[in-house]
């Protein structure tokens, strides 16, 4: 129970998060309306799956330094749970323009950031399947990843605060926590951000744990 209390902290939050997103207070705001909600679904996954992409370079970096194979493992299963977290930001991102924008996709430097940033990442899951001796997969992709990283951050936070763009926060908006979001939304957010957050890296570790099975089942056979 002692090792698993940030599992039911991960549990109990994105329950209470969901729960107060559906159901609880929001300001009523011009234009963004009840979809200020959206803010408990949305920023959290871009939260997790920077966190994940974050602990990924860090085993991608170990991996270079001592070539422990299974630093290797935990980076890709960072990246493959990061990539999951990804896809929910952008579906939940598309759900929230359409609506208070009047398109799922306009052209705006942070969602076209983001595209070719998850399309980066794609690209290095390809590159790993595409490369069959495991220790130059594991060095070349390391390598990739520890690139990739920092491109990432450049497209999706850097360059948008430098142009024009639609997003909070970006190309001189101001900031949810500016103008949006309440004392009562605060604690919410902030709590899905952490419990969401956990839950990747709980995932994150169940994936790894599986890797590690299917590994040693084939060294067996």
């Amino acid at each position: 129970m002692r090792k698993n209390w940030w599992k039911i902290l991960a549990a109990c939050l994105v329950s209470a998060s969901v729960v107060a997103g559906f159901m609880g207070p929001v300001p009523k705001l011009f234009l963004l309306h009840e979809t200020i909600r959206n803010v408990y679904f949305h920023v959290p996954m871009w939260f997790a799956m920077f966190t994940l992409y974050a602990i990924s370079v860090v085993y991608s970096v170990k991996y270079l330094n001592n070539g422990n194979p299974k630093y290797d493992i935990i980076a890709v299963e960072a990246v493959n749970t990061g990539v999951i977290f990804c896809f929910l930001g952008l579906l939940t991102g598309m759900q929230w323009a359409n609506i208070t924008w009047g398109e799922a996709w306009p052209s705006d430097s942070k969602t076209n950031g983001s595209a070719i940033a998850t399309l980066m990442y794609l690209a290095y899951l390809v590159l790993r399947n595409t490369l069959e001796e495991e220790q130059k997969r594991a060095k070349i992709s390391a390598v990739y990843n520890i690139f990739a990283f920092p491109i990432m951050i450049v497209l999706m936070y850097i360059l948008p605060k430098m142009t024009d763009s639609l997003h909070p926060g970006s190309g001189g908006n101001s900031t949810f926590g500016d103008l949006d979001m309440d004392n009562n939304m605060r604690p919410i957010f902030y709590s899905a951000v952490i419990g969401w957050i956990l839950t990747g890296v709980w995932i994150c570790t169940l994936r790894y744990r599986v890797a590690l099975l299917e590994r040693k089942a084939n060294q067996i056979d």
